[in-house]
């Protein structure tokens, strides 16, 4: 029963990682994403993506190994992904992150389980129950 003390302080340890895990990144993201979305809406990168843009129309009526495509959208992908699908990407995160980090979790505190505390109640191996089934044993009839 020495386990018992620890294991509390382990949900408590377990717990405060998950948060962290779950949370964390989230929180990350969203600071770095209003610097680069500043970063996306600048001049020089909407002439730069027009630019690409424009070099790919060149490229498109081309003969040869590889047909480009030119992109549709007016605006650069990463512009579109961070101001129109973040709050999707937090989301996936924290259902997928939370669901996994939930399940680790809860295996390392059955593994942390002391064994006493891994048997059945009434189950437990006792010296008189091993001792009375060597003796009956051959009662039984096995086989």
């Amino acid at each position: 029963m020495a386990n018992r003390p620890t294991r509390p302080l382990l949900s408590l340890a377990l717990l405060s990682a998950w948060i962290v895990v779950v949370v964390g990144p989230p929180c990350l993201f969203y600071a770095w994403r209003g610097g680069r979305l500043a970063e996306l809406t600048a001049p020089q990168v909407r002439s730069d993506w027009e630019a690409f843009r424009d070099d790919m129309r060149r490229q498109s009526g081309r003969d040869g190994p590889v047909q480009r495509k030119v992109p549709k959208s007016p605006e650069p992908p990463e512009l579109v992904w961070l101001r129109d699908h973040a709050p999707l990407a937090v989301v996936a995160w924290m259902t997928l992150g939370g669901v996994l980090g939930g399940v680790l979790a809860a295996l390392l505190l059955g593994v942390a389980r002391s064994p006493s505390e891994q048997q059945p109640a009434g189950h437990g191996h006792r010296k008189e129950q091993n001792d009375g089934d060597g003796k009956h044993a051959g009662e039984r009839g096995h086989g």
